[in-house]
């Protein structure tokens, strides 16, 4: 048996857990959207009640507000820009941003955002039918990104939307949200970019550190099989070959044809360890490794960081914690 990986240790920057050695008129247009198209469906506390704090405009000597569509960008707007922003992501903790509907909530709660931040390449698309014709601030986070095609099903050849779960990526993110809030606030550039060469560093460190784990995993077992083919930019990265029940969450999830499939290719190669994600059921992949012999070896985060007492409250945790989990069952 492979000695596993070591886990917790602490790089020396402390952070890690693991080593080797003009808004209010895009409200009101989207509410008007949204209540044009029935499009209800939120994100709220207990009795249907949204308690999340809502934006109240900016006014001379505030922080830039931020608006971003899901909580991992929210989480880099925040580290990029530190006490000079606020920031508010639509989307909760733990939600799944593929298809989502925005609430009339959900979108009060942006109300004087100086700045809208998205993903792009497909996946939160449902943003732009409201901030069109508007003179919102917008960034597409994913803009210099050479785009990997989702190979199978109903998406094939569009573009895969999980470019963040590639730290080489990641730092394009980082600084195109940095470069965006220069513009809103040029007195914060210089802060902005130290922020973020800061941030990119930490980032560059846990990939080399990613790689350096990956190759003490044997060759053969260098196959990572997940629900959602969310991890092709980092698999492409770390050399990793990437297996998945269904390319990108929607409503064909788990079909009996999909888990059919991921049993053939898991029983032939032998493959120990199978994983699947935070937002979605792991019922089908419980069945693939039940048919295998395989098992589910942990809980991966791509779409979402967790509560702020979580697992992953950051997007860096996010990432450590996923890669962590994978290098370590796949040499256990």
């Amino acid at each position: 048996m492979p000695k596993s990986h070591p886990v917790g240790g602490r790089n020396p920057r402390g952070a890690r857990r693991w080593s080797v050695a003009p808004a209010t008129a895009v409200v009101v247009t989207l509410a008007t959207a949204v209540v044009t198209s029935a499009c209800t469906v939120g994100l709220t506390g207990a009795a249907g009640v949204d308690d999340r704090p809502r934006f109240a405009g900016r006014e001379a000597g505030d922080r830039v507000v931020v608006a971003t569509t899901f909580t991992i960008l929210a989480d880099m707007a925040r580290r990029v820009g530190g006490d000079r922003v606020r920031v508010e992501s639509v989307t909760t903790p733990g939600a799944d941003v593929h298809q989502y509907e925005p609430s009339v909530d959900d979108l009060k709660r942006v109300e004087g955002a100086d700045l809208v931040v998205s993903n792009g390449l497909g996946m939160d698309d449902w943003l732009l039918r409201f901030i069109d014709g508007t003179d919102a601030r917008h960034v597409v986070t994913s803009e210099g990104v050479d785009p990997l095609p989702v190979r199978s099903g109903n998406y094939t050849g569009r573009p895969n939307p999980h470019a963040w779960m590639s730290p080489d990526e990641g730092t394009r993110y980082i600084r195109t949200i940095a470069r965006a809030l220069a513009e809103v606030d040029p007195d914060g550039s210089g802060q902005y970019l130290a922020r973020s060469e800061d941030y990119v560093a930490e980032l560059d460190d846990l990939a080399s550190r990613a790689r350096a784990a990956v190759a003490e995993v044997p060759e053969e077992r260098r196959v990572l099989v997940t629900c959602e083919g969310a991890f092709s930019y980092l698999a492409r990265d770390l050399g990793l070959e990437e297996l998945y029940l269904w390319p990108v969450n929607s409503e064909s999830q788990g079909l009996p044809r999909q888990v059919t499939a991921l049993i053939d290719e898991v029983r032939d190669r032998e493959i120990p360890a199978v994983f699947c994600e935070s937002t979605v059921s792991g019922a089908a992949m419980e069945q693939v490794a039940a048919e295998t012999g395989s098992r589910v070896a942990g809980l991966l985060y791509v779409d979402s960081l967790s509560a702020p007492s979580g697992p992953v409250p950051t997007y860096l945790d996010l990432l450590d914690h996923d890669l962590e989990i994978i290098t370590r069952e796949l040499t256990s």
